[in-house]
């Protein structure tokens, strides 16, 4: 008899044999499943040889306010609820967070039952540091969007971690090479399927690589921390050399992507070389 509260379940995210006995218990045993889309869910559950009849409810981003206090109620009113994603581990840049925090603040029981993740697995298969890392979440899909986010992570010093989709990474990847100009970069995609694929190099080149070979599937970009190998000139060198044929706007954008320092901080200084 599964105990009361919410399980927060991790499901494959490829391979079906790469879920754990213990969550194919708690996925058989909850009242409840409340799963990102139920028609993917089913679709699992099938898969599995689980009961596809039991109550299912559809709990994604947009009506996650909405869900998630008709689910407190439930759960305090004895169920069993699990929480599940399409694949891999929920609130991993998948719903979630709202539900759980509700959860502990009106002391319902929370069990976590681990198993795959993307993020993880494919910091495993980079070949990149792994001490210290930081997941970016999904890329933005607007090209300005993306270019800021760039910018503001380029200068911390660990690998960077984000989620991206097939159709978008040739765009991604021009615009890394631009940012993250001399810093290794894996491309891993298909993670535990048929066709997974871990692909290492300058943006340049992965960007050569995926023209040539149109990428397919799940994809996750793993970014190596910056190097201390290439010495920077002064911020003042850098601009000084720049206003001599960009305007300040151009100066800035360019220096403040190669130095990864605030592009506010950096136009700054360039309004004030440019008025000397």
């Amino acid at each position: 008899m599964l105990k009361n509260g919410l399980y927060v379940v991790a499901t494959p995210i490829g391979n079906l044999n790469d879920i754990s006995s213990r969550a194919l218990e708690v996925l058989r045993q909850a009242d409840l499943i409340a799963s990102e889309d139920t028609r993917v869910s089913r679709k699992l559950f099938k898969l599995l040889g689980l009961d596809t009849d039991k109550p299912f409810i559809s709990y994604q981003d947009h009506n996650e306010s909405q869900k998630a206090e008709p689910l407190v109620e439930l759960l305090r009113s004895g169920k069993s609820v699990a929480l599940i994603s399409d694949a891999g581990s929920p609130l991993i840049s998948d719903p979630g967070f709202k539900l759980v925090r509700q959860c502990r603040a009106q002391n319902v029981p929370v069990y976590t039952i681990p198993g795959a993740c993307a993020v993880i697995a494919a910091l495993q298969l980079s070949g990149l540091p792994t001490n210290r890392f930081m997941f970016g979440g999904f890329i933005p899909n607007k090209d300005k969007a993306r270019l800021d986010l760039f910018r503001e992570l380029c200068g911390i010093n660990t690998t960077l971690v984000f989620y991206e989709t097939a159709p978008r990474l040739l765009k991604t990847l021009a615009i890394m090479a631009d940012v993250f100009k001399n810093r290794e970069i894996a491309v891993v995609r298909e993670i535990s399927k048929i066709f997974e694929e871990t692909k290492n190099g300058f943006a340049s080149e992965l960007l050569d690589y995926f023209t040539k070979n149109p990428p397919k599937g799940e994809i996750v970009v793993v970014i190596a921390p910056p190097t201390e190998e290439k010495k920077l000139p002064p911020l003042e060198s850098l601009l000084k050399n720049r206003l001599k044929k960009m305007s300040v706007k151009s100066a800035a954008d360019e220096v403040a992507a190669l130095t990864g320092i605030s592009r506010k901080i950096v136009y700054t200084k360039a309004l004030e070389l440019k008025n000397e």
